[in-house]
């Protein structure tokens, strides 16, 4: 359809930010003169200075929040649109001269005597600061003299361009052929991969799989140069500010201590018996002989799919998420209501889903529906972000608010869990129970074990170069199969091909950050657990989580919620969860 065919009703309502471009263009002027804050450069000792900095940076950065938010929704609504093409330019240029001009805020603040910042912290009036106050003074013995610091920051887009390295070759680049699957010639791009490893046959799997990661190897000596050259931007990093390793300078970045990613490791290790269980249980279903790296995303019960126009769909949402309360069932109608969702695909619409807003706006979620279990779960996914945020931003002032993305899969993932256990528990149909589970668990395969996985394998690359030993291509492809064999155990055939696969994850050129989906899952299944076998004190704990914002160091916040991510307890109630499920289906197989 093109967009003028879609009832209204299934549109998000822009005119809440703005009610038209003109007004958007007004605000954007009269924005556009406040962008310069660098009169408070050389003042910040003085405490007055310092208030009024924020209170100055505050009230621009919430302007431009709800320009940039605007400006993006409209484009995402059709990309064909130049208006909006030129309004996002716009915003990117103001952004730029914004941010140049309070570069010289951190370096500052960190040239001042700790004994001012700490009383700074203590400070009432600086109550909205008092997490990113203290957060400085962490910072403070890794930061480098005014002139080093200089030097930092101009070698960062150098240094920082080895991801736009690998996404010109991953997207443009990589010479993906055309190949005969089904019976039809067929161009493999990165989407037909996916589409053919879910849903082909499995010569077109073999076919596919084979023509795609032989793309990755052929390309495989400039991608290994790509990602060393990350590796060695890291070890600068962390050798330049003094940090014991590139894992513990990233881990500080978001202020999460080490132990929280060892323990993620020591329990998935523990757990991959299980794993090793469901891999060779899917072997056996399959009853295709051995099982190949190829046959791993294919579904175990076919013909069970969850298909609903969209309004019955989000009612089983909203019947799913009831455990949540009343006040979580109210905001989701709201936002059904009062049109925060724009739901349908339409002619050069952005493709995906996502959850957005701006702390002066509710939350907005952009889908394309399709009336499959896939997108069932979406709208419960994004609208667990979209209440997360508006929590967050109702409970805390405005430098508060932001989780990090540490937290930030958390609630999306318990809202999947708890529509999950809502479905399975609402149904006499065995195909759609075993259905249910297989998703479940495969979503503990990806999710959990998956990004443990690759998690591993930046550890390793890391230390490799640490300890002085050159990323080639043969090590770091013998490292990835290696681990690829400890994963997944003797229930699969390890496809040669399958030791190329670390060659084609974006995330790693973002280092260590895969960790956080794993631990993201593990924090909502001890969530989703607590709240349907404890009820009311649960759900209280949770909405603390969900008001938190970035008000203090993650992990504790998540304590708040009952998750304690520096024990092993709630990573090895998530394995439990994986066994007691695994167990569940197998016996719904008759195979206990």
């Amino acid at each position: 359809m093109e967009r003028e065919q879609i009832e209204k009703r299934y549109t998000w309502d822009t005119s809440d930010i703005f009610p038209d471009d003109e007004a958007w263009e007004k605000e954007y002027d009269a924005v556009a003169a406040l962008a310069d804050l660098s009169a408070f450069r050389g003042r910040l000792g003085d405490k007055a200075a310092l208030l009024d900095f924020f209170r100055a940076d505050e009230a621009f950065s919430r302007r431009v929040e709800k320009l940039w938010l605007y400006a993006s929704m409209r484009r995402d609504e059709d990309v064909r649109v130049p208006r909006y093409m030129t309004y996002e330019g716009k915003m990117q240029a103001l952004y730029t001269r914004y941010a140049s001009s309070v570069s010289f805020f951190e370096p500052e603040m960190l040239s001042l005597p700790e004994e001012l910042l700490r009383e700074r912290a203590a400070d009432p009036d600086f109550a909205a600061h008092d997490y990113a106050l203290s957060r400085l003074l962490a910072q403070k013995p890794h930061v480098l003299s005014e002139k080093e610091e200089k030097i930092m920051a101009l070698a960062g887009e150098p240094l920082g361009g080895f991801r736009e390295v690998f996404s010109v070759l991953d997207n443009a680049d990589l010479p993906l052929p055309v190949r005969t699957l089904d019976g039809k010639r067929t161009r493999i791009t990165h989407a037909t991969y996916g589409l053919v490893m879910r849903g082909g046959s499995r010569q077109a799997r073999k076919t596919c799989f084979k023509a795609y990661y032989g793309a990755y190897r052929s390309l495989l000596n400039v991608i290994t140069a790509a990602y060393a050259g990350n590796v060695k931007k890291d070890i600068f990093q962390k050798t330049a500010r003094g940090y014991e390793s590139c894992l513990v300078m990233a881990l500080a970045g978001e202020d999460v201590p080490p132990v929280v990613y060892e323990n993620l490791i020591a329990s998935v290790h523990a757990a991959l018996p299980v794993l090793h269980r469901y891999v060779a249980l899917r072997e056996k279903l399959l009853g295709a002989g051995r099982q190949h790296m190829y046959d791993i995303y294919v579904p175990l019960v076919e013909e069970a799919d969850i298909s609903l126009p969209y309004d019955e769909a989000y009612e089983e949402v909203v019947k799913g998420l009831a455990p949540l309360g009343e006040e979580y069932v109210k905001l989701l109608r709201r936002a059904h209501d009062e049109r925060w969702i724009d739901v349908c695909e339409n002619e050069g619409k952005r493709s995906g889903a996502y959850s957005t807003g701006a702390y002066d706006t509710h939350p907005y979620v952009l889908m394309n529906y399709q009336p499959t279990a896939s997108d069932l779960f979406t709208i419960a996914h994004e609208m667990g972000h979209s209440i997360h945020t508006y929590r967050s931003n109702a409970a805390q002032p405005y430098a508060k608010a932001s989780y990090t993305i540490f937290l930030a899969e958390i609630a999306s993932t318990v809202n999947e869990v708890l529509l999950l256990k809502h479905l399975y528990a609402n149904t006499q149909d065995k195909k759609l129970k075993k259905f249910l589970l297989n998703y479940y668990m495969d979503m503990f395969r990806t999710t959990l074990f998956r990004q443990t996985q690759f998690a591993e394998f930046e550890e390793i690359a890391h230390r490799k170069a640490e300890e002085g030993e050159p990323l080639t291509r043969e090590n770091l492809s013998e490292a990835y199969y290696a681990l690829n064999k400890a994963y997944y155990g003797d229930g699969i055939v390890h496809d040669k091909e399958i030791a190329w696969e670390w060659a084609r994850i974006p995330h790693f050129y973002r280092s260590f950050y895969v960790y956080k989906y794993a631990t993201g899952i593990v924090s909502a299944v001890s969530i989703a657990r607590a709240v349907l076998s404890k009820g009311r004190p649960a759900v209280e704990r949770y909405f603390r989580f969900l008001e938190s914002g970035n008000k203090t160091c993650p992990v504790d916040i998540l304590k708040e919620a009952g998750v304690d991510l520096t024990t092993r307890a709630p990573f090895d109630a998530a394995m439990q969860e994986f066994s007691d499920t695994l167990r569940e289906f197998e016996a719904l197989q008759g195979l206990e």
